[in-house]
């Protein structure tokens, strides 16, 4: 596997168990590291970057999301579906390094290993929405 999506796959195991435990983003960072080694610093590093510049951006990427997901509150989602989408979507909106299109097919490939049936089509088609919304932003920058 890739460094980023062992990074991508750690980072949605913290922010699950932050989001599953209420401990905080610090907390479940610490305890994932302590019991599980990586043989990068690099996947650390990534899955840091996103997992702290996620909870960076929290109250945005939730409304971003809200706002994208029609007849869903973020609190009523799957825990595992909302992790994949915080985390997609602070990928979309704060990280342009990354195309689009590869964040979205990584999340849909981590809804689809730890969700339940559907949620790889549910996450992909809000994050579909935000692309959509990120590329008029990013077309609006270049005027």
């Amino acid at each position: 596997m890739r460094k980023r999506t062992l990074s991508r796959e750690a980072a949605l195991k913290i922010l699950y168990a932050s989001d599953v435990t209420k401990e905080s983003i610090e907390e479940s960072c610490r305890k994932f590291w302590e019991n599980n080694r990586v043989s990068s610093e690099d996947i650390k590093s990534f899955s840091e970057e996103l997992v702290f510049g996620f909870e960076k951006q929290r109250e945005n990427i939730d409304r971003t999301i809200t706002s994208f997901a029609k007849n869903w509150a973020l609190d009523r989602m799957a825990s595992i579906d909302r992790s994949i989408l915080r985390l997609a979507s602070f990928e979309l909106l704060y990280e342009r390094e990354t195309p689009p299109k590869v964040v979205i097919n990584e999340a849909v490939e981590l809804a689809k290993k730890y969700g339940d049936r559907d949620s790889g089509k549910f996450v992909n088609g809000i994050l579909d929405k935000i692309k959509s919304e990120v590329e008029v932003s990013r077309d609006d920058d270049r005027e």
